[in-house]
C-alpha cells in the first residue's frame, strides 16, 4: 500500500468514526426510548400478529391499540404515582414524626418459643428495648423533612421521565407498523459484518429479548401483583408503594418476598397475630413462584441456560441501569452463542 492509499484509507475511517459519533451525539436524547421501544417491541411481536389477524389483518389497528395499551401500562401507572407521593407527602412526615412517642413493648412468650431462633430473637428483642426506641427515633425524626422534600424534588424530574416514556410509546408504534422492514435491516447489517453468523446472531438476540421479557419481567410482574394483593388483604398500608418495590426487587432477582417478611413482622409488631400468619404463609408461596414460572417461560422465548439469563439481568442492571435488564441478557446470549459456534467448530485441516 502506498503512502497516499494509507492517508486516504485513514481519512476515509476517521470521518466514517467521526460521522457515526456525531450521528450517536445528535441522537443520544432518544437512545434510552429508542432502545425500550425495539425491546418491548420485539417482546410484544407476537402478540400483535394475533392482534392483527383478529383485527381484520388492519396492521394500523393493531398498533394502535398496542400503543393505547403501552401508555396505560406506563405514562399512566407513572402520572399516578408521582400524584399519589405528592398527595401523601404531609402524611409520611407526620407517620415519621409519631416515630419519636413510640414505645417499644417487650417480646412476646411465643417469640422465644419459636425453633432454632426463638431465644435469639427474643434476646435481640429486649436489648432494642433496653436501648429505647424513641430515643433512635428522636435522631430519625429531623430528617423526615429532608428526606420528604427530596423525594418531592426527584418527582420534578418524573416529567422527564413521562415525555420519554411517552416517547417510547410512539417510537414503538411506528416500529409495529414497519417491524418487518426494520427486522429485514437488522439482519442485513449482521449478514455484512459476519455473514451466516451475523444474521444468526441478530435472530437470536430477539429470542434473548423475548426469553428476558416472558421469564424475568412476567414472573416479577405476576409476583409483585400476588405480593401486592397479599399486603392488600392483610391491610398493610401503602400497599401500593410497596408493590413497586417488589417488582423492581423481583426483576433485579431479589424476589418479593423482603418486602412481606417485613409487612409481616409489622404485623405481628402490632399484635395481629393470625393475619402476619397468613401473610407469612402467603409470601411462601409468592417466594416460590419464580422457581416454577420463571424457568417455564425462558424456555419459551429460546433455549437459553438460566444461569446465563440471571448473570446478563443482574448485570446489565449493575452496569447499565433499568434498561440493562435487557441488554446484559442479549450481549450475554450472543456471545455464549458465538463461542460455541467457534468451539464446535471442527479446525481446518484436522
Amino acid at each position: 500500500m502506498t503512502p497516499r492509499e494509507l492517508a486516504r484509507n485513514t481519512l476515509a475511517i476517521l470521518f466514517l468514526g467521526g460521522l457515526i459519533a456525531a450521528s450517536l451525539w445528535i441522537l443520544r436524547p432518544f437512545l434510552p426510548s429508542l432502545i425500550w421501544s425495539a425491546m418491548i417491541v420485539i417482546a410484544t411481536w407476537p402478540l400483535l400478529r394475533t392482534l392483527e389477524k383478529r383485527l381484520w389483518g388492519r396492521r394500523w389497528l393493531a398498533a394502535l391499540v398496542m400503543m393505547l395499551a403501552l401508555a396505560l401500562v406506563f405514562v399512566i401507572p407513572l402520572a399516578i404515582a408521582v400524584a399519589t407521593v405528592l398527595a401523601h407527602a404531609g402524611a409520611i412526615v407526620a407517620w415519621a414524626k409519631s416515630l419519636v412517642g413510640l414505645q417499644l413493648p417487650p417480646p412476646p412468650d411465643w417469640v422465644g418459643a419459636l425453633p432454632v431462633l426463638g431465644d435469639s430473637i427474643a434476646e435481640a428483642w429486649r436489648d432494642a428495648v433496653a436501648a429505647g426506641w424513641p430515643a433512635m427515633a428522636k435522631r430519625v425524626a429531623p430528617y423526615a423533612d429532608d428526606a420528604v422534600r427530596w423525594l418531592a424534588a426527584q418527582t420534578g424530574s418524573a416529567g422527564v421521565i413521562g415525555a420519554q416514556m411517552l416517547l417510547t410509546v410512539v417510537l414503538s408504534a411506528v416500529l409495529y407498523l414497519d417491524g418487518e422492514a426494520a427486522a429485514g435491516q437488522l439482519r442485513r447489517f449482521g449478514t455484512r459484518l459476519g455473514g451466516e453468523r451475523g444474521a444468526a446472531a441478530v435472530h437470536l438476540a430477539g429470542k434473548a429479548v423475548r426469553a428476558v421479557a416472558l421469564g424475568v419481567v412476567v414472573t416479577a410482574l405476576v409476583q409483585a401483583l400476588a405480593g401486592g394483593i397479599g399486603l392488600l388483604a392483610a391491610g398493610v398500608p401503602f400497599a401500593g408503594v410497596l408493590t413497586a418495590v417488589m417488582f423492581v426487587l423481583a426483576v433485579a432477582q431479589i424476589g418479593a418476598v423482603p418486602v412481606l417478611v417485613c409487612a409481616v413482622a409489622w404485623l405481628w409488631w402490632g399484635g395481629q397475630i393470625g393475619i402476619g400468619t397468613a401473610l407469612l404463609v402467603w409470601a411462601v408461596v409468592v417466594g416460590t413462584l419464580d422457581n416454577v414460572l420463571r424457568p417455564v417461560l425462558i424456555r419459551q422465548g429460546a433455549e437459553l441456560p438460566l444461569l446465563l439469563i440471571f448473570a446478563g439481568v443482574i448485570g446489565g442492571i449493575l452496569g447499565f441501569g433499568l434498561i440493562g435488564i435487557f441488554v446484559g441478557p442479549v450481549v450475554l446470549a450472543v456471545a455464549y452463542t458465538l463461542l460455541q459456534d467457534w468451539m464446535n467448530e471442527s479446525p481446518s485441516g484436522g
